[in-house]
């Protein structure tokens, strides 16, 4: 006899909402991250994992305890249940050993399944945490301006798909219309030299000073992290997989106007289709000074309109 798994409802208006929260929505809210780290890890990758849940928080978890016999390229089955326990589409795993020393796992999922995985080297040498940098920081939730430098993130495919994963990692929320300059407070470069194929991560503040003219003077300064990366591995999405994940629902999906266009700055153009006029019908202005007499096909004026005239 086939046992049946019973459902479990909510009792209490807490769980109710959790669940909810939970539910598929035409607007996604914005990526939370999960920190995990492996069996074997030194301080520079715990300092590290906390630095990237500082910078995503407070749309990140971290796990504190050691986890055993996580191996995200041979079987991501645990990795995925975590993140589904959590309500946690984005994860960070680090770990250090002998045959890959200082490494760091980054991936995405969709529906609960992995999309895109990579895996970097971090430089010890050259990695400053935050606390390295004693200067003012951000706030906490800010959405930061994403700048990418090198050629390779628009040449060769793996790293396009490596420039999509950044953005989507690290741009936070994603149901906002409008930005307030005023709280753009932190920048985040990604730049990638193409012979050594070195990314690497920088932050810094905005500062606006004073110009003399209404726009204000912008100051850059480093607040950290600065991290130096090397692609290692990557395990990509199939491109089927990857076309059904950029699917929209068609509730959100802008209906287009037609002779309806936008040019460079901005400004919406609209097109007018007229029939073609007659211009004997055209309704003019007409005054009795310029009036004349209609002339007949003999060339004599007709009797009634001479009447009409005087």
């Amino acid at each position: 006899m086939v046992k049946l798994q019973r459902v479990q409802r909510p009792k209490t208006q807490r769980g109710k909402r959790a669940l909810k929260e939970r539910e598929p929505k035409l607007l996604e809210n914005a990526r939370s991250l999960l920190c995990i780290r492996g069996n074997k890890t030194n301080n520079v990758m715990k300092i590290l994992l906390k630095n990237l849940h500082l910078l995503k928080s407070p749309h990140s978890k971290m796990y504190q305890r050691k986890n055993l016999d996580i191996l995200p390229f041979d079987s991501t089955s645990k990795l995925e249940w975590y993140c589904q326990k959590s309500d946690c589409s984005l994860f960070a795993f680090v770990t250090t050993n002998k045959k890959r020393p200082n490494n760091l796992v980054l991936a995405r999922l969709h529906n609960h399944i992995t999309l895109d995985m990579f895996e970097f080297e971090l430089n010890s040498k050259t990695f400053r945490s935050l606390d390295d940098f004693k200067c003012e920081k951000f706030a906490t939730g800010n959405k930061p301006c994403l700048l990418f430098h090198g050629e390779l993130f628009d040449n060769e495919p793996d790293y396009k798909r490596l420039k999509c994963f950044l953005t989507d990692f690290f741009r936070g929320e994603i149901n906002m219309k409008e930005i307030d300059l005023n709280g753009l407070e932190h920048v985040m470069t990604f730049t990638i030299d193409s012979q050594t194929k070195l990314l690497s991560i920088r932050v810094y503040h905005v500062e606006l000073k004073k110009s003399g003219h209404r726009i204000p003077r912008i100051e850059l300064n480093e607040i950290g992290p600065h991290i130096d990366l090397t692609v290692r591995r990557t395990k990509l999405a199939s491109d089927d997989f990857y076309k059904k994940t950029l699917k929209q629902p068609d509730a959100i999906k802008q209906k287009k106007v037609k002779n309806v266009t936008t040019n460079e700055l901005g400004t919406k153009m609209g097109r007018i289709h007229m029939e073609k006029q007659d211009y004997n019908q055209l309704q003019t202005r007409k005054m009795k000074g310029l009036k004349r007499g209609l002339i007949t096909e003999n060339g004599q004026q007709s009797e009634e309109k001479r009447k009409k005239i005087d």
